[in-house]
């Protein structure tokens, strides 16, 4: 039976030699991942039901979302992590001085590679597919019987292929990719199914781009996202990850639901206008929207090529007068970096604050809150009413080019007009 790429995963981990759309399976687990505010509600079902992990070593937690703790209900859920973490022997337990946004940390840290099948409590999870894993988000309930059996049921999901041809031009980047497809399918557009991607344009995205994209899979409602895995993928792979690549190849004959095709050297730079993000428009159609704030960082956008775009821009450069410009680095690595290469102290002359990796404001959470009634553009990957602050605000999201020109000239900008 001809199959995609995410179905040949899920029939390798479910010992079959084949599956097809619909099917129900049972697979083994590479790796169960769970941050701070979804940890603690597995660990208390966990406690209720088994006393002892699967394997310790086929479990992360990343402590992100509102860490370092912001109150004393966040320093608790840490806490239940940590305690946890500890009676089970998981050393993949990352916290403040380790940390850093877990989907952009645990590829960094060689913990999903080539092949594998990862579930997680956060619904970004999907992240991982840029590698050629099949990776997905589930509750913590779901989360709770991976850690316990070490596996998990799954609905095999029927597919979408997405062709991209072409090189984009300058300024746009996978986030100007993922926006366009989510405006051109809607959130709606790829609901349980497995988005996968091929064509002679994925040369011309790094592994940065393919993040993004595969992270906001999930905002046209995926399942997953998933790349093939070429030079690209396994160079950054080298001596990262743990594991040997298993690298999947869909079939010539598989069976996809819709097929589109993405020229990617016609895309402009793209901002998806509040309150979802297929509201997907280009720059001819953004007219005068003054800003209060600037997000750049999440684990859509905090990697190193993210900051490098944004301070190409800011360089020499002042944010505007009234505009609050926060740099969110996604891992401790890509901060020290960002410090190597000069650019911390770009962003500083340039007005902007830097801070400790942190999903933070992305959910509403900490380290840049919106009041009612102002605007934001950002980098992160969701813009739904009060997802920021204030039911009354509003967010843009947008790639780190844009975002970081919005921040010089106080309104919503693409490099071009500087």
């Amino acid at each position: 039976m001809a199959m995609t790429v995410s179905q040949k995963i899920l029939a390798y981990h479910a010992g079959l030699e084949s599956v097809k759309a619909g099917q129900l399976v049972n697979a083994k687990l590479d790796l169960v991942l769970a941050n701070d505010i979804t940890g603690p509600v597995a660990i208390k079902q966990f406690e209720k039901s088994a006393k002892l992990v699967a394997d310790p070593q086929k479990i992360a937690l990343v402590m992100d979302h509102f860490a370092p703790n912001k109150d004393i209900k966040s320093a608790e859920q840490c806490k239940i992590c940590r305690n946890f973490a500890a009676e089970q022997n998981i050393e993949n337990f990352f916290d403040v001085g380790r940390m850093g946004i877990e989907h952009a940390l645990l590829p960094e840290q060689g913990l999903v590679g080539a092949g594998d099948l990862v579930i997680g409590a956060d619904s970004h999870t999907c992240t991982y597919g840029a590698l050629g894993a099949f990776s997905t988000g589930v509750g913590s309930t779901d989360m709770c019987a991976g850690m316990m059996s070490g596996e998990c049921w799954f609905k095999v999901p029927s597919a979408l292929r997405f062709t991209l041809t072409g090189k984009p031009k300058k300024y746009v980047t996978g986030k100007d990719v993922i926006l366009h497809i989510i405006g051109l399918i809607g959130v709606d557009g790829a609901l349980y199914k497995s988005m996968e991607f091929d064509g002679d344009g994925i040369q011309y995205l790094g592994m940065d781009d393919r993040f993004t994209i595969c992270n906001m899979a999930i905002e046209a409602g995926a399942k997953n996202g998933i790349f093939p895995v070429d030079k690209t993928a396994l160079d950054y792979m080298k001596g990262r990850f743990k594991r040997e690549p298993k690298i999947f190849i869909a079939d010539p004959d598989a069976e996809y639901e819709r097929q589109y095709i993405i020229d990617l050297s016609a895309l402009e730079p793209t901002v998806s206008f509040p309150h979802l993000p297929e509201n997907a428009k280009t720059r001819e159609n953004w007219g005068d929207i003054r800003i209060d704030q600037v997000v750049i960082g999440s684990c859509t956008n905090g990697r190193i090529s993210d900051l490098r775009a944004a301070a190409e821009i800011l360089k020499g450069r002042k944010v505007k007068d009234g505009v609050r410009a926060i740099i969110i680095p996604a891992t401790n690595q890509i901060y020290l970096q960002a410090i190597e290469e000069g650019l911390i102290k770009i962003f500083i002359d340039a007005g902007a604050v830097v801070s400790t990796p942190t999903c933070g404001p992305c959910l509403g959470g900490h380290m840049g809150i919106l009041a009612a009634g102002e605007r934001c553009v950002s980098t992160t990957n969701r813009n739904f009413v009060g997802r920021m602050g204030h039911t009354s605000s509003e967010v843009y999201l947008a790639s780190p080019y844009v975002a970081a020109a919005s921040a010089v000239s106080g309104r919503l900008s693409s490099p071009e007009e500087l």
